[in-house]
């Protein structure tokens, strides 16, 4: 039984781990490098900033839960599933975030302007080949040998 919870800290802990390191490619890139956008963008620059802000410091109480998640895991599992657990977190953040902020509550574009339908669809496409990779993995995962 201990075992199990253990093996189940590992999923959710690369999980949450696959969310927090896209959630800061994401706002490092996007957000401050390429200034694409921000958070929220409909509104002053200070106040953009300030979104994301929470957004960092957001992905970064992820990160340091699913180390936390992580250390208290099994270090026999598998690393297929790790990493399956890894990009299935990646992808659905991308893939969630695109699909809501971008298309239903449109408070910011992966690049907002004339080709913002594009950019935004080819984020959601990473997101869905994030997913796949990981679903795959996981699965692959069950079937193999520990990496030890």
């Amino acid at each position: 039984m201990y075992k199990k919870i253990m093996k189940n800290y590992t999923f959710l802990g690369s999980f949450l781990f696959g969310v927090g390191i896209i959630g800061m490619l994401d706002g490092i890139i996007f957000h401050q490098l390429l200034q694409w956008h921000s958070t929220y963008i409909r509104t002053n620059r200070f106040n953009q900033i300030i979104s994301d802000g929470i957004f960092h410091l957001s992905v970064t109480v992820v990160i340091f839960v699913a180390a936390i998640l992580l250390w208290k895991s099994d270090p026999n599992v598998k690393k297929e599933k790790f990493w399956g657990g890894f990009f299935l977190g990646a992808g659905w953040f991308n893939f969630l975030e695109g699909i809501i902020n971008h298309h239903f509550l449109k408070i910011h574009h992966v690049k907002p302007g004339t080709y913002q339908l594009m950019y935004d669809l080819a984020y959601d496409t990473v997101g869905i080949v994030l997913i796949i990779i990981g679903w795959f993995m996981y699965k692959k995962g069950k079937y193999h040998r520990n990496w030890k």
